[in-house]
């Protein structure tokens, strides 16, 4: 742990209290919610989060507009990129069973501030996300009226035109929204009943798309006589991935509910591996049926599945589809109503929201405060503003989340463990441990043979050193034992895993510049072809070179909850794709996301650096000249 020297500026320290780490419990699965949730209800949250109107809608829009035919691949190349970002929030969702997904997990491994901008930005996601998939809704539904409801309210009620308002109050996106929030205040089991409910509507629709598309599949639709399978080419393809990557964002409600799942160790790496699958098949095999149903030039972007059958002359399918629709909708609203509180709740617990959101009602068990306010506050703004307009500000703070979830994971697993596979905080081996002594010429040791063998030659010798080497046991975030003697100096004295949240940051700032030499090298930025080349090696050498480094320290022992495979490269790459899927939103995101991020940082120097448990603990602890809890050791 780290102190607070007393002699240091009150700039040291006011950047102490900006990076503390979040204390973990000793005991990680006491909660004052409800632990009730099998690996069959985290399961069909995830696909509830992740199968929602873009099946019916994405999959003709990018069909037409950006891929054709080899959507198909771009939904499993998307697919891929999503089980990146899963595996990160899987570990740590088994690791860290605690509500709050990404903001938890950065506030244990990189700290308070980066945390609660996190948490702040996926809460206005949350709250867009939920609003928007309302207008949708009500839309869909109104469209099956022929929009008597939308001629009625601009007729009898009222109507404006403003800028990015809608032109007429939604007041049944802004009813579904408060009566979803109405039932989910009534405890964890009831969301999650209505959610099997929908769920299993909705993958019945799923199925029977897929039984009957196939056999009415016409492979001509697929021939060079339609333009082929891939008339857009590689780009068409990669520019299709981007746009189908949102559609499996989602998996991280399975991550907010770990604190309310009854074996989270277990569960949560098991729901969200079967979600995705489940998920991505879904969309990758209802392409298949559209673009073998119909020529995919001909799709109607709007209602693609619907128009479908009813060009093939089964019109009564488009109910069935439209029925499946709305039951996926229901389950993408009741997801985004059911982590946005647990989001605040977490928040409002560790001090750094206001208070009132981290009451627990003692019967439901379900943060019905945080539930209630913004269940309004999201029907309000589905009620009066433009889905476009809503739609707008989603993504960009989705895909931070995930790239700080990814880093996270790679300074968590090269620091000196503080949470054993338990769940309880945990001591890390020390470091400076008494190692045995170098061998000597008449050193003897047992073969496998068992017979005790003498080491007299030079190559016995070499071997006996290297077995030696091989077997010293360093604690995690130090060099291994085989590379202290060429980089040990060279690195200098620092903590078990400073120099991996060096590297951490390097690989993100190359990361990021590497996307946007990229990106806007060649048009906005009109580099030569030799300034374009010199950066995409240099920043593409800083990213290797990063990876490399990290993967010459120690990481944590093999723990008994899921971890992520092939770290730091598994994250890494997670890391590369969320930095260049951030690069291709317009500049209007980024405007309103900055403008967001100034608001955030009011709020938390405002009232969250003030009430924060840690920075209360910390006072406490340098009061009575005991070391600092979650202080950063960076």
């Amino acid at each position: 742990m780290a102190t607070f020297p007393r002699g240091c500026s009150p700039a040291v320290r006011f950047c102490q209290k900006l990076n503390r780490l979040k204390t973990l419990d000793d005991d990680m699965m006491a909660t004052s919610l409800k632990r009730c949730l099998s690996t069959l209800d985290l399961t069909l949250l995830g696909v509830g989060g992740m199968v929602g109107s873009g099946l019916y809608v994405l999959t003709g829009t990018v069909a037409k507009d950006m891929v054709g035919p080899a959507v198909i691949i771009s939904f499993i190349f998307a697919g891929f990129a999503s089980l990146l970002a899963a595996f990160c929030y899987a570990e740590f969702g088994a690791r860290i069973p605690k509500t709050g997904s990404a903001y938890m997990f950065t506030y244990v491994s990189v700290g308070e501030i980066w945390a609660f901008l996190i948490g702040w930005n996926v809460i206005l996601e949350n709250m867009i996300g939920g609003a928007a998939v309302a207008r949708a809704w009500s839309g869909y539904l109104d469209s099956i009226f022929n929009h008597s409801i939308q001629n009625f309210t601009e007729t009898h009620i009222m109507q404006w035109n403003v800028p990015f308002l809608a032109h007429y109050p939604d007041l049944l996106a802004a009813g579904i929204l408060i009566l979803a929030s109405f039932f989910i205040s009534f405890g964890v089991k009831v969301s999650s009943y209505l959610n099997h409910i929908f769920s299993v509507i909705s993958m019945a629709v799923i199925i029977f798309i897929l039984v009957f598309g196939f056999m009415l599949a016409e492979p001509a639709n697929w021939s060079a006589k339609e333009g082929g399978f891939a008339p857009f080419g590689l780009s068409g393809i990669l520019a299709g991935s981007a746009t189908c990557f949102y559609a499996f964002v989602g998996f991280d409600v399975i991550a907010s509910s770990s604190e309310e799942a009854k074996n989270p160790q277990k569960a949560v790496p098991i729901a969200t591996a079967i979600s995705l699958g489940l998920a991505a098949a879904a969309y990758i095999l209802v392409s298949t049926v559209l673009t073998l149903m119909v020529p995919w030039h001909s799709l109607d972007p709007n209602s693609a599945l619907a128009d479908a059958f009813f060009r093939r002359g089964y019109s009564w399918a488009g109910i069935i589809v439209a029925i499946g629709s709305i039951c996926a909708m229901n389950t993408v609203l009741l997801c985004n109503l059911f982590s946005l509180p647990r989001i605040v709740y977490a928040m409002a617990d560790d001090g750094l929201f206001f208070s009132f959101f981290a009451r627990v009602n003692p019967v439901t068990k379900v943060p019905v405060n945080a539930i209630l306010v913004f269940g309004i506050l999201m029907s309000t703004m589905a009620l009066i503003f433009d889905l476009e307009a809503l739609v707008q500000f989603l993504s960009i703070g989705t895909l931070l989340a995930y790239t700080f979830v990814a880093a996270s994971v790679i300074v968590l697993r090269f620091q000196p463990d503080r949470i054993s596979s338990k769940g309880t905080a945990s001591t890390s081996p020390n470091p400076n441990s008494e190692t045995s002594p170098a061998p000597t010429e008449s050193q003897t040791i047992r073969e496998d043979s068992g017979e005790l063998k003498q080491y007299e030659s030079f190559s016995d010798k070499l071997q006996l050193v290297e077995r030696q080497v091989s077997s010293e046991k360093r604690g995690p975030g130090q060099l291994k034992a085989y590379w202290e003697p060429y980089l040990g100096k060279l690195l200098g004295d620092c903590e078990p895993g400073e120099v991996v949240a060096f590297c951490v940051l390097t690989l993100i700032v190359s990361s990021v510049s590497l996307c946007i030499v990229l990106e806007f090298g060649t048009n906005q930025l009109q580099l030569p072809i030799w300034s374009f080349s010199m950066l995409l090696v240099v920043f593409i050498l800083a990213y290797v070179l990063s990876l490399t480094l990290i993967w010459l320290h120690e990481p944590q022992s093999k723990s008994k909850t899921f971890q992520v495979p092939l770290v730091p490269l598994t994250p890494a790459a997670s890391i590369l794709i969320n930095v260049f899927l951030m690069m291709k939103l317009s500049y209007l995101t980024w405007i309103r996301f900055t403008v967001w991020i100034g608001v955030g940082l009011f709020v938390y120097f405002g009232y969250g650096i003030w009430h924060s448990k840690e920075g209360k603990a910390g006072a406490a602890a340098r009061r009575h000249g005991r070391p600092v809890r979650g202080a950063s050791q960076r």
